[in-house]
Order: structure tokens, then sequence, then C-alpha cells
């Protein structure tokens, strides 16, 4: 008896392996697998401006890397002692005007630089929702909870996210031509927004995905997280308790998911030592001055030595 519906997943053709770099950009969702990532020693870049959820804060932020911006005072503005953009998440405030230009542009900086070397970008969208400023009219990627009378809040329609992400593209394939683009939908429920209208948002992503995907489908590939916590997983146990948030449980599935459609099999041994050493650094031995201790800490400095001998990049401390 068959108890649960399986996503059918077609493996990526360009698989990510230890040579490989990878730029992760998105919600609070990209963080999570730019994490695992992170944990086996995949060199890995993520969300240089903080989490971004909408495909037009997302296109703005590879836009300024691409064409050079400069910011400026004006891209910059002070609320409550704090300077804050409306180009970037709060992650980046700063008490200071001059400091959060300085990193502003040094992020977007290297965020061109981590783009034209990169082999792989995984793209996650959050929300089609967005707030637009009142005063300037712009579309922002965070309010910094500057009070909501000042903005207007729309869904942007499947041919403003279309649009986005055709700009997404284009810009990336201006500096980095073969660049292989992983896309997602962040099974993050924003359900602040209304019941009903998470939805709308999710199925507008999903319609302007798939259609940017029938048109260009060289170097473009489809990771289906959230049809896998909606179809696979569809149950409360696997969320955080807010009930919005997959949980770590479902984040490891995902991840288990993940590796063995995106990552190159022949880096499941180093992926397994990675993952002792990981545990054998962490490791708290009730009496270290064992002998079995010792031969323990000489088995973990000889797979330190293997690692770092053939992947020099890598760190564990």
């Amino acid at each position: 008896m068959q108890l649960q519906t399986i996503v059918p997943i077609i493996p990526i053709e360009n698989p990510i392996d230890y040579d490989s770099k990878v730029v992760s950009i998105g919600s609070c969702f990209a963080v999570n697998i730019a994490d695992r990532l992170r944990q086996f020693q995949f060199r890995n870049t993520v969300n240089p401006f903080g989490i971004l959820f909408h495909p037009i804060a997302i296109s703005n932020l590879i836009q300024f890397a691409v064409e050079n911006k400069q910011f400026t005072s004006e891209d910059v503005f002070i609320h409550n002692e704090i300077w804050s953009s409306f180009d970037a998440h709060s992650d980046l405030n700063e008490l200071d005007q001059e400091a959060i230009l300085e990193s502003l542009n040094h992020k977007s900086q290297t965020f061109k630089e981590n783009l034209s070397e990169a082999s792989h970008f995984i793209l996650t969208l959050g929300t089609a929702w967005v707030y637009k400023k009142l005063e300037s009219q712009k579309i922002v990627a965070n309010c910094h909870k500057i009070p909501q009378k000042d903005f207007t809040k729309e869904l942007l329609s499947i041919e403003s996210c279309l649009n986005s992400l055709k700009e997404i593209e284009q810009n990336l394939r201006k500096v980095n031509p073969n660049i292989q683009i992983i896309y997602t939908i962040s099974p993050v429920r924003h359900i602040k927004d209304g019941f009903v209208e998470n939805q709308q948002s999710k199925a507008h992503l999903i319609s302007a995905l798939h259609e940017h995907l029938l048109q260009n489908k060289h170097l473009n590939y489809y990771f289906p997280s959230y049809e896998i916590v909606m179809d696979e997983l569809r149950d409360y146990r696997f969320f955080g308790k807010d009930l919005i948030h997959p949980n770590e449980l479902a984040i490891d599935y995902i991840w288990e998911k993940f590796v063995s459609n995106c990552i190159h099999p022949n880096n499941l041994a180093i992926m397994k030592m990675i993952d002792e050493v990981q545990k054998g650094l962490s490791h708290r031995p009730f009496n270290p001055y064992t002998e079995a201790h010792q031969q323990f800490l000489d088995k973990l400095a000889q797979k330190l030595d293997t690692l770092l001998e053939q992947y020099p990049f890598m760190n564990f401390r």
C-alpha cells in the first residue's frame, strides 16, 4: 500500500560538484539550501543584499551588479536613527550613512565578481506580493518597518513576474553566458498576506516561471521544492512552530532530494567524509586523555589532511 505521492524529478544535466561555484539568491529558503551547501563545504555565496522575496527585487540586485551601479546618498534613508536602503534587507542597516553606502557598493561589486565566476545560480522565488512607496512609486525590496500607510500593496501580474525573470536571465548571461540556473519556488507560506492571497501569489510565480522555462530551456532547470512540501510531505509536522516555515526535518528531506538530483554522484563519498569530519569536530569527549580518544583524533586529522590536500578551499574552523 502506497501512502505517499512522490514528486517525479528529472536529474539536472549539469550537476554541482566540488569544482563548482554556486550563488544562491532569494527567500529564506535559499538560505536553507545555502546552509546545507556550506555545511558540506561547497563553494557558495548567498544573498549579498540579504533575503529578497519577490522577482523585481532580485532582478534589481542583479542589474545593479551587472551595470556597476554606484550607490549614493539618494539610494539610502534614515529612519529611527538607522540608515537603510529600500533595495536591501534590514541585515544591511547601519548607524552611519557612509558605512551603509560603502557596504552596498562593496557587496554589489563582489556580487558581480561572484556571478562572473559562478558555475551555478540558484534562484528561489518567495512571493508575488510587493510594496510600492507612495512618494516615489518605487517597488521596494523591504519596508524596514516604516508605517504601512506610506506604501500600497500590490500583487504582481504573471506578465510582470515573467518580465522580471527574463531580465534576470538576460543580465546573468551578460556576465556569464554559460551559467547553469536552478529555479525553485519557496515552500514558505506567506499567510500574513492571507490564505487565498498566498495561493494567488504562488500561482503567479509558478505560472510565470514555467512559461519562462518553456521559452528558455538551455542551461535552465526547475527543482520542485514547493511541490515536495505540498504534495509529498503535506503535514504540519513538517513545519516549524509558526506553521509557516518548513522545519529541519522537511529541509533535510528536501536536501536529500536536491543531492540525489543536483549533486554529482561522484561527490557523495567526499560529502560522507566531510559529514564525518564535521561531526568529529563537534564531538565533546567524556575523557579527552584516553588512548581511544587520541586514536579518534588521529583518524580525524588524517581525514582533514586528505580533504584539504584535494580541496584547499575548504574551511572547517
